[in-house]
């Protein structure tokens, strides 16, 4: 859940102190291929996901056995029944509809003399690594058209953008295989190897034969989408897709990374503006930055608007001032005068990597009403580990842990729970190193950030403190594969 809490308060919201200047199933894939990038700091694949690899249709060794390279074929002899060559093969045409794991051929783009005829898929005896053979003799051949919801593969789909969901990366198909499956020629893989490229550009002997190894199942691919009559197949993702929906936030964020301007933007649409805002928290500041210049300021005020306030002022750094103001000029008026207020902080200091998104309330009250306060608030912080409690001068006076509300009766009053000793703050103006002692001292998760006044105004967590420590964490990226 994105955090898009400003201030959680059983109070009146108090103003803060001003700145200062300045600133389908069944079918598991073929292992993939050494080299590709795995997702970000993330755990390895987990049983289930295996176990759909291993279920796949390229795990039937009938399949593999069988398979035949787009490339290869293309460009090869398409003869009828009696071994008479008609034409060249010009490109496989297959129906795109995303209802079925693998896509169906449902003809063939014959190129005959200067014209370019098509040929249904009923027609197809078999497809070979040396060329075609039709069924029948007689053909009523017709000048090829692009229909909707279908794509010519080696026009469309070769050498462009996929999502391979299993591996959790961004691929580009160096060749597509096919294979009779249940009575019909269907796409059931791709190829993502540089063998593979380098066998397209080599003798005419090489490009025949595919490299089963190095191909992963059709089934763990998402094409993202739909494609309009005879126009390349968009890349926008479909929510429906329990693949992609499975997908953390740093896993997302990778895919952002490596997807180019178009197709991110289109990822980024089908997306709720929770799971778009955990990605792009967890998106390298470059990219995250470069993502925001190419998206038009009324969306990039949408999106840093449903993200933490300390990471969207993270990403507002890497802007210049001309592309922050008309971010700002679009933005909500309370949302962008909180990430002003923040923006006016080093970004070395507390204020400047504090967040904004944490729970304040009065000694007074009782673990009941606040625990009752908390439930109404669906968008409470995931990490909040804490609430800030303050006097009636809204000054702090004890920073409670969110356990005390579990082993407490309802009617204890929250003043009761105060300890002895003083609470764990660090001010505005802390350094980091000052901000991680302050942590480590108090085996605490987060740290109450107060002004001079000791009134609360933020609240900085571990995870915070790690970031601005370590601006590189998990940052390290691979060469992207045949990018």
């Amino acid at each position: 859940m994105a955090r898009r809490l400003a201030r959680l308060s059983l109070l009146p919201t108090r103003s803060m102190t001003e700145p200062p200047d300045g600133g389908a199933a069944t079918p598991g894939a073929a292992p993939a291929p050494a080299g590709t990038r795995p997702a970000r700091h993330h755990t390895p694949l987990g049983a289930a996901r295996r176990e759909q690899r291993s279920q796949r249709l390229l795990a039937n060794r009938a399949v593999r056995d069988a398979i035949v390279s787009l490339a290869g074929i293309i460009g090869s002899p398409v003869r009828n029944q009696t071994g008479a060559e008609i034409g060249r093969l010009a490109d496989i045409v297959c129906r795109w509809t995303g209802d079925e794991t693998y896509p169906p051929v449902t003809g063939l783009v014959v190129k005959i003399g200067h014209r370019l005829a098509f040929v249904g898929a009923a027609a197809i005896d078999t497809i070979h690594h040396d060329g075609i053979v039709l069924s029948s003799a007689r053909l009523d051949l017709v000048d090829f058209a692009p229909r909707p919801r279908e794509v010519t593969l080696f026009d469309q789909v070769l050498d462009h953008q996929l999502v391979d969901v299993d591996g959790v990366q961004v691929i580009r198909a160096a060749d597509l295989y096919l294979a009779p499956v249940a009575g019909r020629y269907s796409l059931v893989g791709v190829d993502i190897s540089t063998q593979s490229l380098l066998r397209r550009l080599g003798p005419a002997r090489w490009r025949h034969h595919p490299t089963p190894d190095r191909v992963i199942d059709w089934g763990a691919i998402q094409p993202f989408g739909d494609t309009e009559q005879g126009a390349a197949p968009e890349v926008r993702l479909r929510t429906t897709n329990e693949g992609l929906e499975r997908l953390r936030p740093g896993e997302l964020a990778d895919l952002l990374e490596d997807l180019m301007r178009p197709e991110r933007q289109r990822l980024l649409d089908s997306l709720t503006p929770e799971e778009a805002a955990d990605a792009l928290e967890e998106m390298d500041p470059e990219e995250l930055a470069s993502l925001l210049r190419e998206s038009d300021p009324a969306r990039a005020a949408a999106l840093l608007g449903d993200m933490e306030p300390d990471e969207a002022v993270d990403a507002l750094r890497d802007l210049s001032r001309d592309e922050r103001d008309a971010i700002m000029a679009v933005m909500d008026a309370a949302k962008a005068d909180d990430l002003v207020h923040l923006l006016g902080y080093d970004e070395h200091e507390a204020g400047g990597f504090m967040t904004t998104a944490y729970l304040v309330a009065h000694t007074t009250e009782t673990v009941g009403s606040l625990s009752a306060h908390l439930a109404g608030h669906d968008d409470c912080p995931e990490e909040l580990d804490a609430v800030a409690l303050v006097d009636d001068d809204g000054r702090m006076v004890w920073d409670l842990p969110l356990l005390q509300l579990l082993v407490n009766a309802d009617d204890t009053v929250l003043g009761d729970l105060v300890g002895e000793a003083e609470p764990v703050t660090v001010g505005i103006h802390a350094e980091v190193a000052e901000v991680a002692e302050r942590l480590i001292e108090a085996r605490r998760m987060s740290v109450v950030v107060v002004d001079d006044e000791d009134i609360p105004v933020g609240r900085i967590l571990a995870d915070d403190v790690i970031d601005a420590l370590m601006p590189e964490r998990g940052r390290i990226h691979f060469p992207r594969l045949l990018q």
